[in-house]
């Protein structure tokens, strides 16, 4: 259990350090260049995301609660809505106009579904602390920035392409749920 939650604080930390220290995070791009800063960067996240996995596979989970949902109806729409949230944050739609942070509300949702269905210990670890981070990034990122600048309406079709990705996206999850994860995301 110790590698998944190294794994998850790394994760955290590492996407939380933008928003908690704006100026250390300039003398570095100052001092390493963009491209060298971002290299870091994606090391880290890369390194985290290989203590999450070998920290998920290596831990003996125990049960904590019985879960409410069971990975049922409503634990597949909150992971869906929260892929086309996820999605919706790389496109100029009508969804940022209702939502300053899309993708960290689809990744809450998305922690939030699998507590819902998942009550061992790992899972707490895993899903849990992401969505502390989504959450926790959510009220960093706007203490830095300030007050929210809503968007101009657009197009109905600008927000077609995240919900397309979104329903595609969680498709391919449902697909290979079982075979990369090990558990199967609708219950039998």
């Amino acid at each position: 259990m110790t590698m998944l939650i190294a794994g998850v604080l790394a994760w955290s930390l590492v996407h939380l350090f933008p928003a908690i220290l704006p100026r250390p995070r300039k003398a570095l791009i100052a001092k390493l260049g963009n491209n060298g800063y971002r290299g870091i960067y994606s090391l880290l996240i890369l390194a985290s995301l290989v203590l999450i996995v070998f920290g998920w596979k290596a831990a003996v989970p125990g049960t904590v609660y019985a879960p409410p949902l069971s990975g049922g109806p409503i634990t597949s729409l909150l992971v869906l809505a929260g892929l086309v949230l996820f999605f919706s944050s790389r496109f100029a739609g009508n969804i940022k106009r209702f939502l300053r942070h899309p993708q960290m509300t689809g990744t809450i949702l998305w922690g939030v579904a699998h507590l819902l269905a998942n009550g061992d210990s790992r899972s707490i670890v895993l899903f849990g602390g992401l969505t502390i981070w989504a959450v926790l990034e959510i009220v960093m990122i706007n203490r830095r920035d300030g007050a929210w600048q809503k968007p101009a309406p657009t197009s109905l079709r600008n927000d077609i392409a995240p919900l397309a990705i979104g329903v595609v996206a969680f498709g391919v999850i449902a697909w290979f749920h079982l075979r990369l994860f090990g558990v199967p995301p609708f219950p039998t």
